[in-house]
């Protein structure tokens, strides 16, 4: 009668091991550049909601026959939650959580995707949000 033992080899497993160390080594790169292609991609979201409530808002106060432009876009800098209006005119009703977003001065706010960081300012006159600094960074966020 015959012995056999069924189990791999040792050159099995090293040739295993060596392939699955290939995979990861494809794949971990490729994960970290989709983590910075979805908070671009909610960047952008995030600033098309901004620019449309802008510009709601500003129709309905059209109606109302007021003819100017919402004057902050967040009440306070100390406020958690941003862009929700400047406490008497609303514009984003959920607003967004500070986080990505910061409201460093009364018009200019920073987004932030990894370690680069972008700064955007309101002008109240025009109702313009825009982005103001790192041109090529600017231009992923709002192209």
């Amino acid at each position: 009668m015959k012995n056999f033992k069924k189990a791999f080899t040792m050159v099995e497993l090293v040739f295993v091991i060596v392939v699955l160390g290939i995979l990861a080594a494809i794949a971990v790169p490729r994960l970290t550049a989709t983590r910075e292609d979805a908070e671009i991609t909610k960047g952008r979201a995030d600033i098309a909601s901004i620019r449309s409530a802008i510009m709601s808002e500003r129709q309905s106060q059209i109606i109302k026959g007021i003819s100017t432009f919402i004057p902050k876009l967040t009440a306070n800098t100390t406020d958690s939650v941003l862009f929700k209006g400047d406490g008497t005119r609303t514009l984003l009703t959920y607003g967004i959580k500070k986080g990505d977003w910061q409201h460093t001065a009364a018009k200019t706010y920073t987004y932030t995707v990894g370690t680069t960081t972008t700064t955007f300012t309101y002008n109240d006159s025009n109702g313009i949000f825009t982005c103001t600094a790192d041109a090529d960074f600017c231009n992923k966020l709002t192209d």
